[in-house]
C-alpha cells in the first residue's frame, strides 16, 4: 500500500473489551477488541498472566549478576534450563515472578539466591519493559546485581531450588559474552533468550565498534 492508499488516522487507538477464552493455572488467553488509528474496531489474541501481584506493575524480574573474584575474569552468572514450550534447553538471566508485597529488587536477590546460590547486592533498576507485546501483556524488570565472588557464602553456592526445578549455573566471562555465547550455540542444542544475546551484541557494540553497526 502506497502512503497515498494508507488510511487516515481519525482515532486514538484503545481497547474496548476483553473476554476470556481459556484459563490455566499460570497464564489465561483472551480475545481483545480494540479501535485501531484509522478508527476500525478489530479483534487480538492476547496471552495473560494469572500470577500478576496486585501491588505490582511488573509480573517478574530479570537478574544481570556479574560476579567478582580475584585472580578470576568478571563473570556474568547465567542459567540453563530446559524450556518444554521450545522443547529445548534455554540459556538466561536468572529470573522469576515477583510476589505479593515484593519490590523489584528484592524479588531480584531472591530469585538470584535461589536459581544460582549467589548472594548479591542491587546496583540497579531498570524501568518496566513488555517481553512479548505481540503476544503477551506480561512485564519484567531489568536488575543489576553485584557478587562479590570472595565473600565466603558465594565460594561454594548452594542453589535453593523449588520441586520440578532444574537449573544449571553458566559462568560466562564479561569480556568475552558474545564470544562465549557462540561458541556454546555451535556445541549444543539450545536456544538464547533473545534480551541475553542483545546484552551480548551490546557488549561487543560499546566495546569495539562505537561508531558503527557490527557486522555478523
Amino acid at each position: 500500500m502506497s502512503s497515498a492508499e494508507h488510511p487516515k488516522l481519525t482515532a486514538v487507538p484503545h481497547v474496548t473489551a476483553e473476554e476470556v477464552i481459556a484459563t490455566g493455572k499460570w497464564v489465561k488467553l483472551e480475545k481483545t477488541t480494540y479501535v485501531d488509528p484509522a478508527g476500525s474496531t478489530r479483534t487480538w489474541e492476547t496471552v495473560k498472566r494469572t500470577t500478576r501481584a496486585t501491588d505490582t506493575e511488573a509480573d517478574g524480574v530479570e537478574v544481570i549478576a556479574l560476579l567478582k573474584r580475584s585472580l578470576h575474569k568478571d563473570c556474568v552468572v547465567m542459567v540453563k534450563q530446559f524450556r518444554p514450550p521450545l522443547g529445548r534447553c534455554t540459556l538466561e538471566f536468572p529470573a522469576g515472578l515477583i510476589d505479593e508485597g515484593e519490590s523489584a529488587d528484592v524479588a531480584a536477590l531472591r530469585e538470584l539466591k535461589e536459581e544460582t546460590g549467589y548472594r548479591g547486592e542491587v546496583a540497579g533498576v531498570a524501568p518496566v519493559t513488555c517481553l512479548d507485546p505481540g503476544l503477551s501483556n506480561g512485564t519484567t524488570q531489568i536488575v543489576t546485581v553485584s557478587v562479590d565472588g570472595d565473600d565466603p557464602e558465594n565460594v561454594n553456592p548452594t542453589q535453593q531450588l523449588g520441586d520440578g526445578e532444574f537449573v544449571e549455573v553458566i559462568l560466562i566471562p564479561l569480556g568475552e559474552f558474545q564470544q562465549k555465547i557462540d561458541e556454546l550455540l555451535k556445541k549444543e542444542q539450545i536456544v538464547v533468550d533473545s534480551k541475553v544475546y542483545i546484552f551480548a551484541m551490546g557488549m561487543v557494540q560499546a566495546s569495539f565498534r562505537p561508531n558503527e553497526l557490527t557486522k555478523q
